[in-house]
Parts: structure tokens; C-alpha cells; sequence
């Protein structure tokens, strides 16, 4: 999903919480006291979320694996505030911020897929959040415009990451933090890129 403008400042976590929790229509993602409001996705966006949630829940599974893929629903508590990234994976119980059962708090693999508006902002900052989640151990990331997934490692040093770029169908995504390897082939099912002519 895409995030818009923020509608309101000086907001805190428990407010955002409180009006989140009470949304019908439209997700919000808060940082730092602002919130987002999330839009709709594109065709290829949801192609490529439909794929990875399929692929990567019938490998898992299929392995007896306690981790499981989550969709974008699910939001998780970053130092900043809240976030809905577009894939998590989860190993062994989850951990939430309290009883509503509604944001998790350990996430292993959060997987985002890049549009225009949050490329710069998913590589960056976005990142910068996320390495703050001692239990994250990959962050993915899946272009929608050509075959391109970058992946991002930790290694045992905490605050140092290994990075690996995929750009070939005939390419397996390895996610070694939950024993998973899924081809690319898999992962853009019936994805179509726009001509440059």
C-alpha cells in the first residue's frame, strides 16, 4: 500500500492506537506523532503480495516450519510508532503489544513492496525503523515495475546487515531465518510490467 500526506500532528501512540482500533475503511501508519493514511494498492502490488503469501505459507508449511507469513493487516510496533508492512513472517508465537492480539512486536522477515511514492522512504528511513526490532532478522524488499528483489541480512554483528539483489526469474529468493527458498518465477505469477513504448 501506498502511504499519503499525513492527516494530523502531535498525535500520540495511544491516541493512534485508540482511533486505529476504531477505523472501519482506512489503515494509518504513525511515525514520530504523524499519521499516514494507507491507499489502495496496484494491480501488480497485490499480484505479487497474493504470491509471496501463497508461496511462502505453502513452503513453510509444507516443511513443518514454526514460522508462518502474515499479510498486511497484521501492523507491528516500530521504536517510532506503528507500521503495516506488506509481508511479516513470524516464527513460533507471536508476541503483541497488549491483549487486543493486534500488533506484534517480533516479526523474523517483513517483506515491503516498492512503488513509486515509497521506494526512497522503504530503503531508508523505513529501514533505519526496522533494524530497531532486535527480532528482525531479513527485510525484503520486492519491486513491482521489473524483476527486483533486494534483501538485507543481519549478521551476528547486530548493526551490520549483507545485502543481495535478484534480478532473474531463474533466481531463488533464500530466506535463511526461516529455511525458505522460493523462486522468483513464483513470486511475479502472472505479473505483467508496463511497455517503456
Amino acid at each position: 500500500m501506498t502511504a499519503q500526506p499525513k492527516e494530523k500532528t502531535s498525535m500520540t501512540q495511544a491516541e493512534y492506537l485508540a482511533m486505529e482500533r476504531c477505523a472501519i475503511d482506512t489503515k494509518h501508519e504513525y511515525f514520530n506523532g504523524e499519521i499516514f493514511a494507507m491507499v489502495g494498492a496496484k494491480r501488480n502490488h497485490v499480484y505479487i503480495n497474493s504470491n509471496l503469501i501463497i508461496a511462502l505459507g505453502g513452503k513453510l508449511r509444507e516443511s513443518n516450519s514454526p514460522c508462518r507469513p502474515v499479510a498486511n493487516d497484521m501492523r507491528v510496533k516500530i521504536e517510532a510508532g506503528y507500521v503495516y508492512p506488506d509481508v511479516v513472517i513470524l516464527c513460533g508465537e507471536g508476541e503483541f503489544e497488549d491483549d487486543e492480539f493486534d500488533t506484534l512486536t517480533n516479526p523474523v522477515v517483513i517483506i515491503e513492496i516498492l512503488s513509486d511514492s515509497t521506494a526512497a522512504f522503504d530503503r531508508g528511513e523505513k529501514f533505519n525503523y526496522y533494524q530497531g526490532i532486535a527480532t528482525l532478522k531479513e527485510y525484503i524488499l520486492v519491486s513491482q515495475d521489473r524483476y527486483r528483489i533486494e534483501q538485507y541480512t543481519r549478521q551476528e554483528k547486530k548493526d551490520t546487515w549483507e545485502y543481495r539483489s535478484l534480478n532473474d526469474l531463474n533466481q531463488n529468493l533464500t530466506i535463511k531465518s526461516t529455511d525458505c527458498e522460493v523462486p522468483l518465477s513464483e513470486i511475479y505469477w502472472g505479473v505483467e510490467f508496463a511497455s517503456d513504448g
